[in-house]
């Protein structure tokens, strides 16, 4: 098994543990109760029953949102079987979608409705309530953005030597005149022009 992947288990399995036991408390103490505030009328604990996506989207609409749950875990979970995944600050991200994924699919799998309880606002503002769970994807998401990688550009390659002519670098010689007479072994013997004397009295004698 590779080192990352209990990582991931452990920090998903510790989100999956508070959100459950976050709502059977909330069933237990909030269901058929008025709201409990916690920071006056910013912060309370309100049960309510959500039969949508996170914060009560696409609520009423007939349609088996726990199929994005499970595809979210399927690809998550392969994502780090793979090592697909890499950095602390990306991992960790995963790790709490996977959490707070399996939480509220726990619930659509077993009641069809994800219990919500937590609720800001102010005034006739109010967030849509939500759980653990939603917070978990919530962060994960975020974190998953601000830690995906930024390419810098590439380096451009230099290109003097190419654009200095047809001569290369290394290639002696270059754009400097040589000894015609020179070859690439050194000097070449001189050689006596065809008018040159023969050796002996000159052409009416004898040849040496």
């Amino acid at each position: 098994m590779k080192p990352r992947l209990p990582l991931l288990l452990g920090i998903s399995a510790a989100v999956l543990a508070l959100d459950l036991a976050t709502k059977r408390w909330a069933t237990e103490a909030l269901a058929g109760a008025p709201p409990i505030r916690v920071i006056g009328d910013l912060v309370r604990f309100t049960y309510v029953r959500n039969s949508g996506v996170a914060f009560g989207l696409g609520a009423g609409f007939p349609f088996p949102y726990y199929l994005f749950s499970i595809a979210a875990v399927l690809a998550i979970l392969v994502l780090f079987a793979r090592g697909r995944v890499h950095g602390v600050g990306r991992r960790l991200a995963l790790a709490l979608i996977l959490g707070g994924a399996l939480g509220n699919l726990v619930d659509r799998l077993s009641t069809g409705l994800v219990v919500d309880f937590i609720d800001i606002g102010w005034g006739r503002w109010h967030w849509p309530v939500f759980n653990v769970a939603d917070s978990a994807v919530s962060i994960g998401v975020v974190m998953f953005a601000l830690t995906w990688p930024r390419h810098e550009p590439a380096a451009e390659v230099a290109t003097a030597d190419r654009e200095g002519g047809a001569a290369g670098p290394g290639i002696p010689g270059a754009g400097e005149e040589q000894d015609a007479g020179a070859g690439p072994l050194g000097p070449l013997p001189r050689q006596r022009g065809a008018a040159g004397p023969l050796p002996g009295r000159g052409a009416d004698g004898p040849l040496a």
